[in-house]
């Protein structure tokens, strides 16, 4: 199993002092960060697109560039690009320049996006919000096949024998779907034979293993072969140095988090230390705690859908980048190695 990093880059207040982070620090230590799970040997780091003033990266290929010269060898994703509300021309051709800056280590997680500012900041309708997604996602996947391109549709001026350039170091660009759970969507991305990357935040563990296999049937219906049909589980995580110190630290900056950024509004969210160590018990998707129970999690999850990849979610609602630096490093160095060890294993018996 592939096992990596995403952020959103959330400009969080720290709820212990209400220090708010400016953009440009959270920019050093997003690249920081990306820089240190390079080196304890985590596979992925992924960056998400916002266009809001309490987010720090309207465009993760831009600051994927500067993380690709300071690593060597971890893949470099968007986690997600909203391309519904993007010129899919501009989005391959920004993410083949990512490619080739990192010789060959650049991928892209399309999604619709759940936040809507960019729909009437780039002039799109709300209306059209599936439309735009099923027609981009269409040209994307051509773009990403050929190199000159005629293609017409709805919502985009047509191209006529386009030169698309430059083109990437690989042969193609690794393209996922973003999932948040829906049915429909699960089906679509499998219809299409993309690997799905399925945002997990929460709930029971069994809870996945309808839409995952939603999206293989589907996959298989269309004659997709199973190699094709990749899962990443992306969640929220905390992994500290014993189960009920992990707990404590992490709930206030996850209580901020999940307050500020709902997007059915800033409901302000009071989480008991009960109810947090319900969410977070062994059945429970939210992945915090020690080393060992984050590694159970992750197993537990593995022998329900066989998934290829994780991402956790670490540095969310202010939590300090010293206390960051801590679980990339513990992620690295007391989790990845035995998932990717228990893994291999139960691969190696089937």
């Amino acid at each position: 199993m592939e096992l990596g990093l995403y952020t959103l880059s959330d400009l969080s207040s720290d709820p212990s002092t209400r220090v708010r982070i400016n953009a440009e620090r959270r920019i050093k230590e997003t690249i920081a960060a990306a820089q240190l799970a390079d080196e304890v040997g985590l596979d992925v780091f992924g960056i998400g697109e916002h266009h809001r003033l309490d987010f720090a990266v309207p465009s993760p290929a831009v600051i994927l560039g500067a993380v690709a010269n300071a690593t060597k060898r971890i893949r470099l994703t968007s986690a997600v690009t909203v391309l519904s509300a993007a010129d899919p021309v501009r989005v391959f051709e920004d993410f083949s320049l990512l490619d080739l800056i990192s010789h060959g280590r650049a991928e892209l997680i399309v999604g619709r996006g759940v936040f809507t500012e960019p729909f009437p900041l780039f002039g799109f309708d709300l209306d059209d919000y599936h439309a735009l997604f099923e027609e981009k996602l269409d040209l994307l996947q051509k773009l990403n096949q050929a190199r000159r391109i005629t293609w017409s549709g709805q919502f985009r001026s047509s191209l006529r024998d386009a030169e698309i350039s430059p083109r990437p170091h690989q042969a193609q660009l690794p393209l996922w779907v973003g999932v948040g759970g829906s049915p429909e969507s699960a089906v679509r991305a499998g219809e299409l034979g993309l690997p799905m990357a399925l945002a997990v935040l929460g709930g029971p563990i069994t809870r996945i293993a309808g839409t995952v296999t939603l999206y293989r049937e589907a996959g298989r219906r269309a004659g997709h072969p199973q190699s094709k049909l990749k899962v990443s589980l992306n969640s929220h995580a905390y992994v500290g140095e014993d189960p009920q110190n992990s707990r404590n630290i992490f709930r206030p900056y996850y209580q901020h988090y999940m307050s500020e950024f709902l997007p059915s509004g800033r409901k302000q969210i009071q989480i008991s230390e009960s109810e947090f160590a319900l969410m977070t018990a062994p059945t429970n998707a939210l992945m915090v705690g020690s080393a060992q129970e984050v590694v159970d999690k992750i197993i537990a999850e593995y022998e329900i859908v066989h998934h290829d990849r994780f991402l956790a979610q670490i540095d969310i609602g202010g939590l300090p980048y010293s206390e960051v630096a801590k679980v990339i490093e513990r992620f690295g160095d007391r989790v990845a190695p035995i998932i990717r060890k228990e893994t291999m294993a139960a691969i190696s018996t089937v």
